[in-house]
């Protein structure tokens, strides 16, 4: 076989109402909306710095819609990456004065944040350390408490 996916182009989430989630998304990563379809209906969004159309899509099922259960089949968390630790700690601010955090692990290779959207839907956004600074990491599933000060005097 030698067609591999190279990444995950954009994401598509089911929320209660998708201009409040875009909203939600416009404060916190800084997407733009590109398109609202049906007066809400579906809303498109971008990344300021990607090449992707569109990397999130919102679809409206309305207020009476279930919100996600924890322990559920489906999709856990997204994972949205930033250039760097200082890109990560300005996010981790934008995260809490929205009180939408909910968590913040050293993965060894990845420095992350956990926050959730109005909806429920969790997110994750992460920061890669240099592949040459991985060491043993590479092949460790670690996951600690980020000590997101230490990471900045380290990395930042």
């Amino acid at each position: 076989m030698t067609a591999t996916v190279r990444r995950l182009n954009h994401a598509v989430l089911y929320v209660r109402d998708a201009r409040r989630a875009a909203a939600f998304y416009e404060e916190s990563f800084g997407f733009e909306v590109l398109a609202d379809y049906g007066e809400g209906a579906a809303v498109f969004m971008r990344a300021s710095e990607t090449e992707n159309h569109h990397d999130l899509g919102l679809f409206s099922l309305g207020p009476q819609a279930p919100l996600p259960e924890p322990g559920r089949v489906g999709l856990y968390h997204l994972a949205w990456q930033v250039d760097t630790i200082r890109d990560l700690a300005e996010i981790r601010e934008r995260l809490l004065r929205l009180n939408a955090l909910v968590g913040e692990s050293d993965h060894g290779v990845t420095k992350s944040l956990y926050g959730k959207d109005p909806d429920g839907n969790e997110f994750e956004v992460m920061w890669m350390v240099p592949r040459e600074q991985w060491g043993d990491m590479e092949h460790a599933a670690i996951t600690k408490h980020l000590d997101l000060t230490a990471e900045l005097t380290r990395h930042g």
